[in-house]
């Protein structure tokens, strides 16, 4: 394996002791190239065909106050696959606030635990203060690589292929994007949403496959809140506004205390693909807070809904954590004990029927991508260790018959989210792969793992080694190589390939 390094960036960051600035969060702050991967055990399959992004968090410098795990500077990892082989690289997403830090060299904002004022400079999103890395979500639109930060940030565009950072994009609101914005393939579109601290306090666009912004309306709420993800399905975006946002009281002082509002239903807004404020039917549901929704289609007079429904969105600390139970506590599953739901909206009557759709704690799951906007059966969930924020197996949930397949990474072993990416040649939905990145505390190293998303519990069916351990994150995506063709000729030609 031939390792082309690039030159450092700047580092203040000292080693540490925190649970999120150790182990398998301990940062990794090399940029490298690998043009092929070594395999270490069996084969990767002739017919994946496509690009694995994952985005991490990696701080470079020493924080100014304390800090949480989703502070760290965005970096994203890619494997290319093709032909039986992979390569490899990885690079910084250089947001505005990572170029200005690495002139400064040492940190200029506070996190997502410090108080209002920590900061050195303004910042930006829905929590004032904060420094927008672009750390949460990774998603490709238009043959762009897009990361974006879940409070509301830049859509920061890189090259899938290459990791050539591409600045932020040029259609991006004054307020911003949030994590998860959506992309229906079929028409190119690119659904998305921010939220605010300012009235109307949330707008939802549309991005046209052109890359230019074709729709942005706003989205009346009461006040602020904490919306994660949407949902799209062929005719409706799905947006919520829930119960657990900031303490009204508490955020005059500047304090953003999230707490659960009693009394106050979770509120699901379902508007047209290209609607209006005065299109939007709102529907109502038990009070809870979902972080991700799996899909989302329509049936006769209902639109149809699944995700993950937290019993418990106010979790108790985690006593044996020490000064970081409360941090703790928030980023454990086990805690705010999320579990697979569906909802039914009934356009025609308003009503909304819920369904459970299974007792395991689980979160961060895909759905088989050509299902998407279609009525699906299956989700590949992760699991995750307890108290910790770190995946350490995978469900796969037979949502017409109630069965589950599960596989338990080793001890010590953690995964990331594994996009299915399906066969060429697929004999049903639940035929295909699942894509991940492994790190293994008890060697020190990280691979490339292929899973059959038809039997999970079999593991790994191939491993190939990366060329250094690389720190836990958040979200991932696959993106196909014809996909990036036919996007690619679209831009040349101005005709879909």
């Amino acid at each position: 394996m031939q390792v082309t390094r690039h030159p450092p960036v700047k580092i203040s960051l000292e080693p540490s002791n925190h649970p999120y600035l150790s182990g398998p969060w301990t940062p990794v702050h090399e940029e490298v190239d690998v043009d092929e991967l070594e395999v270490i055990e069996g084969e990767i399959p002739a017919d994946l065909d496509g690009v694995y992004l994952r985005n991490t968090e990696n701080p470079v410098h020493q924080p100014l106050g304390r800090h949480h795990p989703f502070d760290g500077d965005a970096m994203i990892h890619q494997v290319s696959i093709s032909g039986g082989k992979a390569s490899y690289r990885n690079r910084f997403v250089r947001t505005h606030c990572f170029e200005a830090e690495q002139v400064a060299g040492g940190a200029l904002w506070g996190g997502l635990m410090d108080p209002v004022g920590t900061s050195k400079r303004p910042g930006f999103g829905a929590h004032e203060g904060l420094k927008d890395t672009g750390s949460t979500d990774i998603i490709v639109h238009a043959g762009v690589a897009i990361a974006t930060l879940y409070q509301c940030g830049e859509a920061w565009q890189m090259d899938p292929i290459t990791l050539e950072n591409l600045g932020k994009a040029s259609w991006g609101p004054l307020d911003g994007i949030s994590a998860h914005p959506k992309v229906d393939e079929a028409t190119g579109e690119m659904m998305f949403f921010n939220y605010s601290k300012y009235a109307p306090y949330m707008h939802y666009g549309v991005v046209n496959r052109e890359g230019k912004l074709a729709h942005y309306v706003p989205i009346p709420l009461s006040g602020p809140r904490l919306p994660h993800d949407m949902a799209i399905t062929r005719n409706w975006s799905i947006l919520n506004d829930m119960p657990l946002y900031w303490d009204a009281d508490l955020l005059e002082r500047d304090i953003h205390a999230a707490r659960i509002h009693d009394g106050v239903p979770t509120r699901f807004a379902l508007i047209p693909r290209h609607g209006q404020p005065e299109d939007i039917r709102w529907f109502e549901a038990s009070p809870t807070y979902v972080l991700h929704w799996t899909n989302a289609w329509e049936e006769g007079d209902e639109v149809i809904l699944e995700g993950y429904y937290q019993d418990k969105p106010m979790p108790d600390p985690i006593k044996e954590a020490g000064q970081y139970s409360h941090m703790m506590a928030y980023v454990d599953e086990h805690s705010f004990q999320s579990r697979l739901h569906r909802w039914r909206f009934n356009l025609k009557t308003g009503e909304t029927v819920e369904e459970r759709l299974g007792d395991r704690i689980v979160e961060f799951g895909m759905i088989n991508p050509q299902f998407l906007m279609e009525k699906s059966r299956y989700i590949w969930s992760t699991t995750s260790r307890p108290g910790w924020f770190l995946f350490n197996g995978y469900v796969r949930h037979d949502t017409t018959t109630g069965e589950e397949e599960v596989y338990e990474l080793p001890d010590g072993v953690y995964a990331s989210e594994s996009p299915m990416v399906p066969k060429k040649h697929a004999q049903d939905e639940a035929d295909g792969y699942l894509v991940t990145f492994l790190i293994d505390e008890n060697t020190g190293g990280s691979e490339l793992a292929i899973l059959d998303a038809s039997d999970v519990t079999k593991g790994p069916i191939c491993r190939a080694k990366l060329p250094h351990k690389i720190s836990s994150g958040v979200h991932s995506t696959w993106v196909e190589h014809a996909q990036l063709r036919a996007d690619a000729a679209f831009k040349r030609d101005g005709l879909a390939a």
